[in-house]
């Protein structure tokens, strides 16, 4: 096929001129930039995008797409759906190529055996708003446009199998969705219209994000039920999970790369809809190279030294750090003086960058609470840094790995958590990581086992000198 479809929403959902169209992608992408930093984790496997506006949803998509220009993909495979539920399975538009003001993006399904519709069918802006995105950040690169409608739970692992047999090096999945609709218009007001109205929309989001990082298509969907979030493109992130799963390969981490609801941006939450960037990474990709390795445990020393030998107490970050170490991770710092541990503090919330990050916790560690009171540093101190991947929540604790995974406990209001490395001896089993984590938390041993308890687990990359 060979007809080229011109998107429909140029001059409504984003600008019909191609100058103004450039225009505003530039501005979204500054704010993006602002927001987010230059930090970029290689060699992405798929994405999770807002599709609203472009000037709504268009500078939360963008973190997305500055990761998805750095990796330069060969092949975009766009999962979107039919807000008019038109369609039922997956189908695919019969067109061979996009057009909107910026240009032409051709289409390639080759692989792709899944029925072809005409466009009267097979269009929406779940897909659509997404053109300029891409052809901003890897113009010229095709796309795969899948539309996503109802599957069962076996349509779905077919569905994934059959995409992922036909998934080529340097292809990337990018799933489309907006998350909770609130408000009259959404005939959805599970809360009232108050001061609290925004930290109640981002606890709602954050449930259904925290479910997708468990790459489980069917927890994914249950939180759906269980919230009654109204979040739209349920289909194609469930089918998205699914296909992650059947990838093989090193573990594969989600992270939330940015996240806004529209209300955050008007001031106006009667009618308000959440949007967040999510990206799907392979463990070795959140691990930092040998020089970034020592430029953190040398801002860490050079921090002690100005203990030990002024009496300063002042956190020594290197200058012009690598975008590497400009990403916000969790991260904990532990310092031994021969067989002893003489502090261990962490930040598992990713609020600042690791340059920073690591010497402020190298100082927090020499005066960590649970160990005697420390003036200085001894001069033969050993820094231990944990970085870790971000939580993967677990439904069955056989999932836990022990000496490959640490864990998070949430239960009962508490909350513990253990590095993979307190494993550290043969006869170490997963039942006693676990016993241990839960008297971490302040709770009974055996308090993971129950219906209540959340367990995550996270892989580190541990180094020290």
């Amino acid at each position: 096929m060979t007809a080229t479809h011109f998107s429909t929403y140029a001059g409504s959902w984003y600008p019909g001129q191609a100058a103004e169209l450039r225009s505003l992608l530039h501005t979204i992408e500054e704010r993006s930039q602002a927001r987010t930093g230059p930090a970029i984790l290689p060699h992405p496997l798929a994405f999770i995008v807002p599709h609203a506006g472009l000037t709504y949803s268009g500078t939360v998509a963008t973190a997305a797409y500055h990761q998805l220009k750095a990796a330069n993909p060969s092949r975009v495979v766009l999962l979107g759906f039919l807000h008019s539920g038109a369609a039922s399975g997956v189908i695919t538009p019969d067109l061979g190529a996009y057009a909107t003001p910026l240009g032409r993006t051709p289409v390639d399904l080759t692989g792709f055996d899944f029925p072809r519709l005409p466009l009267a069918i097979a269009t929406d802006h779940s897909a659509e708003i997404q053109l300029p995105l891409l052809q901003s950040a890897v113009p010229d690169v095709p796309v795969a446009p899948l539309y996503v409608g109802c599957l069962t739970a076996q349509q779905r692992s077919a569905a994934a199998r059959a995409i992922a047999a036909a998934l080529r090096p340097g292809d990337i999945l990018l799933a489309s969705t907006d998350l909770t609709h609130y408000g009259r218009s959404f005939h959805y007001e599970p809360f009232p219209l108050d001061y609290e109205t925004p930290n109640n929309l981002h606890q709602l989001d954050h449930s259904v994000i925290d479910a997708a990082g468990s790459l489980d298509d069917s927890r994914f969907l249950d939180e759906l039920r269980r919230s009654g979030s109204t979040t739209c493109g349920a289909a194609p992130v469930a089918l998205l999970l699914r296909t992650l799963t059947e990838l093989g390969g090193e573990e594969v981490f989600q992270e939330l790369l940015d996240y806004q609801t529209s209300g955050d941006i008007t001031g106006d939450y009667r009618t308000s809809v959440g949007y967040a960037a999510l990206g799907y990474f392979r463990t070795s990709a959140f691990q930092l190279s040998l020089e970034d390795q020592r430029e953190l445990l040398a801002s860490a020393h050079d921090t002690l030294r100005l203990v030990r030998e002024g009496g300063i107490e002042r956190p020594l970050s290197r200058e012009n750090p690598s975008p590497a170490l400009q990403r916000k991770s969790s991260v904990f710092v532990s310092l031994h003086h021969h067989a002893d541990l003489l502090g261990c503090i962490g930040r598992l919330a990713p609020v600042q960058p690791l340059a920073q990050s690591i010497p402020e916790l190298t100082l927090d560690a020499l005066h960590d609470p649970r160990f005697p009171t420390r003036r200085h540093a001894p001069p033969d101190v050993e820094v231990e840094i944990s970085i870790l991947t971000p939580m993967k929540p677990i439904a069955d604790a056989a999932a836990f790995r022990i000496r490959e995974h640490g864990a998070l406990l949430e239960c009962w209001g508490h909350r513990g958590l253990l590095l993979p490395q307190v494993a550290r001896k043969p006869e170490h089993t997963s039942e006693w990581f676990l016993n241990a984590l839960s008297l971490k938390a302040g709770l009974p041993p055996a308090a993971w086992r129950g219906r209540e308890a959340r367990l995550s687990v996270f892989r580190a990359q541990v180094f020290s000198a």
